[in-house]
């Protein structure tokens, strides 16, 4: 749909039988460990989960203990009652329970409302459901730890996440996804396929990347290059580093302060890492005078920032403290800007197709609580950013107050091949920073103009997209981001020679070729490039070289195909040019 989200009927019962469940889970833990301390229990996306303060280290044994007194409570279709309380009543009956004090010094006086069921008491606005019965399919499925309010100098609780649904077929259905999911984890693949690492000792959220990883972020960004040069943009580069003024004049300072790295100094000046790379861009911009003729001008960086993300939501690739972006930024005329917009979202949704992402889904965030600029100008770029949506035919949800400080934005999340949601392209109006840095350009009456600005990204970060890759794919990278393509497996080592001479053949294509030398078997071998995700494997042996014929081995396929070489290295060649998905040669 076109317009705001409906969030009623189906989608709030959920939520409710997750936040109702997140209450049941409670009281067994409170059943289970008398002396527990509670922290709080929302509904999540398709579950929910409870922070808790225990004596000792929870273990699957406890979860299955958990999840039994669960089916216990259900089972005695205990109601859930709601109760208005005063703050004194408040305190007396969380006066064992530090967390929930704390949580009640932030409720104001009239508002303070608890839920009762069977022996639990928690403090919650609501609503539940009728009582504990109506919970029909949940399942307890991790404990992990996580700081108290997200502040890594708070107390460690740990989180028990559960899934539940309205039906035991839907959680049936779900907890298959799951299991896939945890098979296809880019942290895990990332090990497997040697594709990038994480070290506590030089410090969390800092990706160092291996070999065949830097191969598929090349891939990546060499087609991500050709096709912003195509499509008009100009490659730009900028510092690491600036002096925090800049960042002041932004408004970064003020708004963003807590993502922001200290200070550092050098000679008596205040220098950051810089957060984002628009302030670069600007000031490229800057250093020369622009005539309305000139615009818009694009410029296009894979520009690596620096944010502190606490260490707690710290998670492999999908959130860490240094990151690439895709980052570019267009400077236009205001009659330009629903054009530059609708050129974004074809460049937008040409990346992610390519890619493979063929489901997506977008919103379109409005305006924050805290923002800069004037109300006119937001709603200005928002009808701009609306109008656009609706020209390129593009559904989309409205993400109220969701936008960031300068702007609203359209955010595009692609889901991978198991239904998650990954944050992908952003594009963002801004009327704000060109206002703080003067921007403009020189109008057809000879006056100066602010420019309009466009802030967007069409794959998000190189970090967070590989790992959405990883994921969809399963490690198995289409044929164009494999880092190894074609393994060479020679029968025995008389049959290395030609091995190799085909690995060489294959490299002057541009093919990521490699013939095995290694003294193992030719199952062992195969078996090896099949671990590794190749794409494509040639056992070379003595029909083989007689007869100038290849048996080659697809990924995932069991049989062996016989093709002349001449063929096979004009069908990869194609593959690898067209970036198509599937492996089936021509």
């Amino acid at each position: 749909m076109v317009g705001n989200k409906d969030k009623t009927g189906e989608a709030d019962q959920l939520e409710i039988i997750r936040h109702s469940a997140a209450h049941v889970m409670a009281e067994a833990v409170q059943s289970i460990f008398p002396e527990a301390k509670f922290g709080i229990g929302p509904a999540i996306e398709n579950g929910f989960y409870y922070d808790f303060d225990l004596s000792r280290p929870l273990t699957d044994d406890d979860l299955a203990l958990i999840e039994t007194e669960m089916n216990r409570i259900i089972a005695a279709n205990q109601p859930f009652a709601r109760e208005e309380v005063s703050r004194d009543g408040a305190h007396r009956l969380f006066a064992n329970q530090p967390y929930k004090l704390e949580l009640l010094a932030d409720i104001p006086d009239n508002q303070i409302s608890v839920y009762r069921q069977g022996t639990f008491v928690d403090l919650c606005r609501g609503p539940h459901v009728a009582s504990s019965g109506k919970i029909k399919a949940f399942k307890l499925v991790s404990v992990a730890g996580a700081y108290w309010r997200g502040d890594e100098h708070r107390p460690m609780l740990q989180r028990i996440y559960g899934v539940a649904f309205d039906t035991k077929k839907a959680l049936a259905d779900h907890l298959v996804k799951l299991d896939e999911a945890a098979r296809n984890d880019h942290r895990r693949l990332g090990r497997e396929l040697d594709l990038f690492s994480l070290h506590e000792e030089a410090g969390p959220g800092l990706v160092y990347w291996h070999p065949n990883g830097a191969i598929v972020r090349r891939a990546i960004e060499d087609f991500w290059k050709d096709e912003h040069v195509k499509r008009g943009y100009d490659i730009v580069y900028t510092p690491h580093i600036a002096k925090l003024d800049l960042w002041k004049t932004s408004g970064h300072w003020e708004f963003y302060r807590e993502y922001l790295y200290s200070p550092m100094e050098i000679e008596g000046q205040q220098y950051i890492l810089k957060p984002m790379n628009c302030i670069g861009h600007i000031l490229i911009y800057k250093t020369g005078r622009h005539s309305y003729r000139e615009l818009p001008l694009r410029f296009a960086e894979l520009g690596t920032v620096y944010r502190y993300e606490r260490s707690g939501v710290l998670h492999g690739l999908s959130r860490v403290r240094g990151f690439t972006q895709d980052d570019a930024h267009i400077f236009c005329r205001f009659d330009q800007l629903e054009d530059e917009v609708a050129g974004v979202l074809d460049l937008a949704r040409f990346m992610v197709n390519t890619f493979g992402f063929t489901n997506y889904q977008i919103y379109l965030s409005t305006r924050p609580e805290k923002y800069a600029g004037e109300l006119k100008v937001w709603e200005e770029a928002t009808q701009t950013l609306s109008q656009a949506l609706v020209r390129m035919g593009l559904p989309y949800e409205i993400d109220p107050g969701e936008g960031v400080f300068y702007g609203p934005k359209i955010d595009i999340k692609f889901v991978d091949a198991v239904g998650r949601a990954w944050q992908g392209p952003t594009i963002q109006v801004d009327f704000n920073l060109p206002q703080r840095f003067n921007v403009t350009y020189v109008g057809e009456d000879g006056q100066e103009h602010m420019v309009a600005m466009v802030h967007r990204t069409v794959l998000g970060s190189m970090e967070r997209f590989l790992a959405s890759l990883v994921e969809h794919y399963g490690g198995a990278f289409p044929v164009w981001l494999a880092p190894l393509q074609v393994a060479i497996i020679p029968v025995a080592d008389r049959h290395l020679d030609y091995a190799r001479q085909l690995e060489g053949e294959l490299k002057d294509l541009g093919v990521r070729a490699e013939a095995d030398a290694r003294a193992e078997t030719v199952n062992m071998k195969i078996r090896q490039a099949q671990l590794n995700k190749v794409p494509y494997m040639l056992v070379v042996g003595d029909k083989e070289i007689a007869g100038q014929m290849m048996s080659i081995r697809v990924r995932g396929e069991e049989h062996l195909l016989m093709k002349p070489f001449a063929d096979f290295k004009a069908g990869i060649k194609m593959k690898i040019a067209s970036r198509t998905t599937d492996l089936e040669l021509p």
